[in-house]
Formats: structure tokens, C-alpha cells, sequence
């Protein structure tokens, strides 16, 4: 069975993970493509298209074929009216994180799978990466105990996205706390298992945005028209009483680096993502501390079958829509992550705990 997939959004995040993993998933023809601006559509089918691929400036000129999956991969602000757009045109959908900005047009993105009988998954790809799914195997055995405290971690020193619309707040609903923030906690709450959270406090921080000629990995950032947060933090107490400290940051003075990892603490060991993968514990009366091979080679001239979390993700999403099961990133857990999210920019602005 051979899969006729269109493409919305041929931008940055389609180039960079999307339209090169698909490429190599045979199950998958990707027949047209569509971007407001017409070169890059004709350049993303140019490249990745079948033969007769069509490309498209209006969305729902695209939703008028006959296609069975649809990739939305656009600024936050179109997530949820362009899914559901799919959904009700009879498309499975694949949407790039974060789910939406606001929890309300993620619970609408829901509602209009479940009408449609379509299936809805979230590009949460960090959860393909091996040592995540090592880790996640350690804790469905129960290795770890009950984890009641964690951390999520998203920090750069200096890595501002200057291009497209990351610094517009209007279009992407926030700075590193949606962009990269919402990575290392899809990768918590799911190795936490758990799904309900209490209340939340957090802050958001405008410290170093105004900073000019800035040292930054894309050259220095536009101070007028950064308008999100540089860094911002969160804590999260889940209802059993279980907590998240979430850190995030594009710019921030420290080298404590680390993106799209966690720290996870629980009853009968610990674990952490920060040099590699490492198990913590309590044996015999002694400490010990068990470092993860996460290497497959061991052979002269093999390094092993490689880690693409992106192709991983590909392959695991249209098996799940070929074999009608349910995907790895379920919609319901990606709403949890926006409301999150949501919360804790909404008390940064009020400077109070919000409850969910």
C-alpha cells in the first residue's frame, strides 16, 4: 500500500526533518505540496514530489485531492484551523509541534478527529531517539519506581531562530518555552505516565532580547522584533503530588546546556540525559551509577543501524495509519503539554499559580 500524502508548509522544519525523512519511507508518495509562497512548494516538489506532484499557494486547493494524509507543518497559529481543515476533508494528520497555542484550539483539533474517525499524532520526534526509548522501556518495567519529581531541560547559551516567524509572539504564541520547552516535556510527562496535571507558576523572561549585535548561532537577532520571551521557567505539580521543574531558554548566561532532555527521580532509581544516558541508585547498601551503551557498533567499518528520530517517526506514523493502531504521540497527551504551556505564560502575566 502506497500512502498519497500532501504537504502544507515547505518551509524550514518540512526541509530540515519532514520531507527527507519521508522520502524513505516507501509506504509514503508525497503528490503535492503547498506554501504561500510558490517557489518553495515548487522547490520542495522539484525534490521530493512524485512525477506528477502538484503544488498549491491556497490550502484548501490542496484539500480538494484525494489524499489519505496530510503534514501541517506552518507557524503555531494555523496548527489547529488547517488540522482540522484535513481532518474534515478525510485526512489523517500529522501536525509539527506544538500541538496549537492555546489549549482550547488543541481540544477542537481533538474533537474533529474523533468526528471525523481520522487519526491526529504531534511531531514530538525526541521520542524516537534511542536513549529515549531505552529510557521509556526502563520506566514501563517499573526500574525506576514511582518518579515523583523531575526535570525538563531546554537551555541554550545562544541559539535565537532569526528566521520566519519564531520572534513573532502573535504567530507562534511564545519564544523557547513553546518552540523548544515543549520537547523536554512531552519527553517527561511520557516517561513520567503521567497526564494530570494540578496547577502551575512560572515566569517568562525578556532580559537579553534587547540585546544588539548579539552573539547568537544565526547571526545576530533584530531587537525590534524579537517580542518573546528569551528564557522562561515553570513548575508543575501533578494531582498524585508529583512535580516538573521546566527550564527553557534561546538565550541565556550559562553553560549548563541541554536540549530536549530530562531528569527523572523516582522510588527505586534515578535517571539523567546529561552526559549520555545514566541509571542511579541504591544496590546492597552501596550507590551505584550504570551508564547506557547507546552505540550499536562494535565492529570494524559498522557503526551500527543509526539513530534519525525523524525517519523513526515517519515509519512508526504510517504504520500506525496503514494498520489503523494508534500512534506513538497521542493527541490527548499533546493537549497536556499545551495546557501546560498556556499555564505558565498565563502566570507569568498575572504573577499567580494557574490551576488546570
Amino acid at each position: 500500500m502506497v500512502l498519497k500524502v500532501g504537504i502544507i508548509g515547505c518551509g524550514g522544519i518540512a526541509n530540515g526533518k519532514h520531507l527527507p525523512a519521508l522520502a524513505q519511507v516507501e509506504t509514503v508518495a508525497l503528490v503535492a505540496f503547498c506554501d504561500l509562497e510558490l517557489a518553495r512548494a515548487e522547490k520542495a516538489k522539484q525534490k521530493y514530489g512524485t512525477a506528477d506532484a502538484v503544488v498549491f499557494t491556497d490550502y484548501q486547493e490542496l484539500l480538494k485531492l484525494d489524499l489519505d494524509a496530510v503534514h501541517v507543518l506552518t507557524p503555531n497559529s494555523s496548527h489547529a484551523p488547517l488540522t482540522i481543515a484535513a481532518l474534515e476533508a478525510g485526512c489523517h494528520v500529522m501536525c509539527e509541534k506544538p500541538m496549537a497555542k492555546t489549549s482550547e484550539e488543541a481540544k477542537a483539533m481533538i474533537a474533529a478527529a474523533e468526528k471525523t474517525g481520522k487519526k491526529l499524532t504531534i511531531g514530538y520526534q525526541n521520542r524516537f531517539r534511542t536513549d529515549s526509548e531505552y529510557l521509556h522501556t526502563v520506566c514501563e518495567a517499573g526500574e525506576l519506581g514511582e518518579v515523583y519529581t523531575a526535570k525538563a531541560h531546554a537551555i541554550r547559551r545562544r541559539a535565537v531562530p532569526t528566521w520566519g516567524v519564531f520572534l513573532d509572539e502573535e504567530a507562534q504564541g511564545g519564544g523557547p518555552l513553546i518552540d523548544i520547552g515543549t520537547h523536554a516535556l512531552d519527553l517527561t510527562l511520557w516517561m513520567m505516565d503521567n497526564y494530570k496535571p494540578k496547577y502551575v507558576v512560572g515566569n517568562a523572561y525578556h532580559k537579553l532580547s534587547s540585546t544588539k549585535n548579539a552573539a547568537n548561532a544565526w547571526g545576530p537577532w533584530d531587537p525590534e522584533k524579537f517580542t518573546v520571551e528569551d528564557s522562561a521557567i515553570g513548575f508543575v505539580v501533578m494531582e498524585n503530588g508529583a512535580t516538573i521543574y521546566l527550564e527553557s531558554s534561546w538565550a541565556i548566561n550559562s553553560l549548563d546546556v541541554k536540549e530536549a532532555k530530562t531528569t527523572l527521580m523516582g522510588t527505586k532509581a534515578g535517571a539523567d540525559m546529561n552526559n549520555g544516558l545514566s541509571i542511579n541508585g541504591e544496590d546492597h547498601g552501596l550507590l551505584y551509577e550504570k551508564k547506557v551503551e547507546l552505540e550499536t557498533g562494535g565492529v570494524d567499518f559498522y557503526d551500527g543501524a543509526g539513530d534519525d528520530p525523524a525517519l523513526k517517526e515517519a515509519e512508526s506514523w504510517y504504520a500506525a495509519v496503514i494498520n489503523d493502531t494508534e500512534p506513538l504521540v497521542k493527541p490527548e497527551q499533546a493537549l497536556v503539554v499545551t495546557q501546560i504551556l498556556e499555564g505558565i505564560y498565563k502566570s507569568a502575566k498575572t504573577g499567580e499559580p494557574v490551576y488546570l
